[in-house]
């Protein structure tokens, strides 16, 4: 009987060798919040590179090649991720009712945000850089349509994956605060 249940016993152990670990994009406490011109914003899904768009976590080596941290993956698809991290946010450090599309809500939203990040790279030089550019449109014409460029660059913490996560967050939330404070004015 004590042999039937030893391989039960060590399946769990042997399952748990294979799993890699996974990584979030996490969201730092919101300092102040702002009051928008609008009362309703809709995230729309963040448009990535074909690279960022990975499940894993790269980082460029010395060479300018883009590498994957040994066995490490983001915990969630990263244009899900971005877009719901951008759409929390904004919630956050502002007065608006901020959801991520679909648009939840009968009334539709009074504005939206379109994300294309052009680059999203742990640099071999010690930074994270996310650069792009957002467009604010208003079906209702309430705020002036409009597109703006972004280049953030952050510390990496660290070169392993959860440097790597900690700098993507702090960059999404930079993004936020420059998108709510550009929907301020």
């Amino acid at each position: 009987m004590t042999m039937k249940l030893l391989p039960l016993l060590l399946l769990p152990l042997l399952a748990a060798c294979g799993t890699e670990p996974r990584y979030r994009i996490d969201s730092a406490a919101p300092v102040t919040a702002q009051r928008l011109a609008v009362s309703t914003l809709e995230v729309r899904e963040v448009s990535l590179p074909a690279y960022a768009e990975a499940s894993e976590i790269l980082i460029e080596d010395a060479s300018g090649a883009l590498t994957q941290v040994e066995s490490a993956l983001w915990a969630d698809d990263p244009r899900r991720a971005m877009t719901q991290s951008l759409a929390e946010r904004l919630g956050l450090i502002s007065s608006a009712t901020v959801a991520a599309e679909p648009w939840p809500l009968e009334e539709p939203s009074q504005a939206a945000v379109h994300v294309r990040v052009s680059s999203m790279v742990a640099r071999a030089n010690g930074t994270f850089e996310l650069s792009g550019q957002y467009a604010l449109s208003s079906y209702d014409r309430i705020i002036r349509e409009r597109v703006t460029r972004f280049d953030i660059r952050t510390q990496l913490p660290s070169a392993g994956a959860a440097g790597i996560a900690a700098a993507a967050g702090a960059a999404t939330d930079q993004l936020a605060d420059r998108i709510a404070s550009d929907l301020s004015r």
